[in-house]
């Protein structure tokens, strides 16, 4: 058996560059273990709806469902915070492209 190397494109945190971000500015991806993916919003509805439009366009960027280990609901009561905080906790091996480079190098051979 011989084993195969495959080449993975990340950014400076291991996040895929074609990674789909999330759009608004009150969320992002964490730079820990099964990364958080973070939606925060004083609306519980509209924060759930920028979650799962992430979490389609992530699927359809990477070609299967991105593994979700997790969901965590959480608020911040912080003046001027934002109330809700959403994560969803995700395998960094989705999030790198890793499902995606193998099928890329498995198709190359």
């Amino acid at each position: 058996m011989t084993e195969r190397t495959i080449q993975l494109e990340l950014d400076e945190s291991g996040l895929a560059l074609g990674l789909p971000a999330p759009s608004h500015p009150q969320d992002h991806v964490h730079d820990v273990p099964y990364r958080p993916v973070q939606f925060r919003d004083d609306d519980l509805p509209t924060a759930l709806e920028r979650c799962a439009k992430w979490l389609k366009s992530a699927q359809e960027w990477l070609g299967e469902p991105v593994d979700v280990v997790s969901i965590h609901l959480d608020y911040d009561d912080r003046e001027g915070a934002p109330y809700y905080d959403l994560k969803l906790l995700c395998n960094e091996e989705d999030l790198a492209g890793a499902p995606r480079a193998l099928r890329d190098a498995a198709n190359k051979s």
